[in-house]
C-alpha cells in the first residue's frame, strides 16, 4: 500500500519536472524527446489506481478479516460480592482500538467479539449464566494481553459455578458416587473412570479388579487345622 503511494508521488514529480523542462526547451529534438517522456508519464499515471487517503487506509486496517474467527475456550474466573469476573488472555489486545473489543450482555449471557487481532477475529459466548446479571452495569476492561469481563450480579450472593450447565453436571457426577454404602460409591467411581479412560486406564483397572478378586478368594479359604 505505502509503496504504491510513493510510486504515484514520484511519477507526479517526474511529470511536473518534464513539463518545466518542456517550457525551456528551444531545440526541436530536445522538445520532442521531452514531449514523448511527458506522454509516457501521463499514461503511467492514468493506469495507476489513485492513492488512498490516510483515513481510508486507517479504516481498512480496522476492518476484520472475513471468514477467520477463532473460538475462545480458555479463561479463568473469580468473583466478589458484586461482580463475576472472567479473565481472557489475548496477546497484544491492548494495542487494539476500543471499538474492536465488543461485548453484548443479556440477563443470562454475554458475547465477546475481538476484531482483527494479529490477523484474526476472536469470539466467546456464555449462555445460561448461573444467575441473572445487570446488563446496564456490566462492562469490560482491556488490560495488557487480557480482556476482563465484569458481570454485575443482580443479587449479591456467591455463585458456586459460572453456568447452569456446570451446576447440573456437578450434581449428576456427585449423585453417581455419593451413596450410603462406601464400597458402592467406589464401584460407581471406578465404572466412571473405566468408561471415560483410555486403554492404559482400562488395563490398570482390570488388573486391580482381578488382583482384588484373587485376594478376596484367598482370604475366604478356611484354614485346615
Amino acid at each position: 500500500m505505502y509503496l504504491h503511494v510513493l510510486c504515484f508521488i514520484q511519477l507526479q514529480k517526474d511529470l511536473e519536472e518534464v513539463k518545466e523542462l518542456l517550457k525551456k526547451a528551444s531545440r526541436k529534438r530536445i522538445h520532442d524527446v521531452l514531449l514523448a517522456e511527458k506522454n509516457k508519464l501521463e499514461k503511467e499515471i492514468k493506469n495507476q489506481p489513485p492513492p488512498k487517503l490516510k483515513a481510508e487506509i486507517a479504516e481498512e486496517e480496522r476492518q476484520p478479516p472475513t471468514g477467520y474467527t477463532v473460538k475462545i475456550n480458555n479463561y479463568a474466573w473469580d468473583q466478589s460480592d458484586k461482580f463475576v469476573k472472567i479473565y481472557i488472555t489475548l496477546s497484544g489486545v491492548q494495542h487494539l482500538s476500543a471499538e474492536n473489543v465488543q461485548v453484548r450482555f443479556t440477563e443470562r449471557s454475554f458475547d465477546l467479539l475481538v476484531k482483527n487481532l494479529n490477523g484474526k477475529n476472536y469470539s466467546m459466548t456464555f449462555n445460561n449464566l448461573l444467575k441473572p446479571i445487570s446488563v446496564e452495569n456490566s462492562s469490560r476492561k482491556i488490560k495488557t494481553d487480557m480482556v476482563l469481563i465484569l458481570c454485575r450480579k443482580k443479587q449479591e450472593e456467591k455463585w458456586e459455578c459460572l453456568t447452569q450447565v456446570e451446576k447440573e453436571t456437578k450434581e449428576k457426577e456427585k449423585a453417581s458416587y455419593d451413596t450410603s454404602d462406601p464400597s458402592e460409591g467406589l464401584m460407581n467411581l471406578l465404572k466412571k473412570m473405566y468408561a471415560e479412560g483410555d486403554d492404559e486406564m482400562k488395563r490398570t483397572i482390570n488388573k486391580a479388579w482381578v488382583e482384588s478378586r484373587e485376594k478376596q478368594a484367598k482370604d475366604d479359604v478356611p484354614l485346615d487345622i
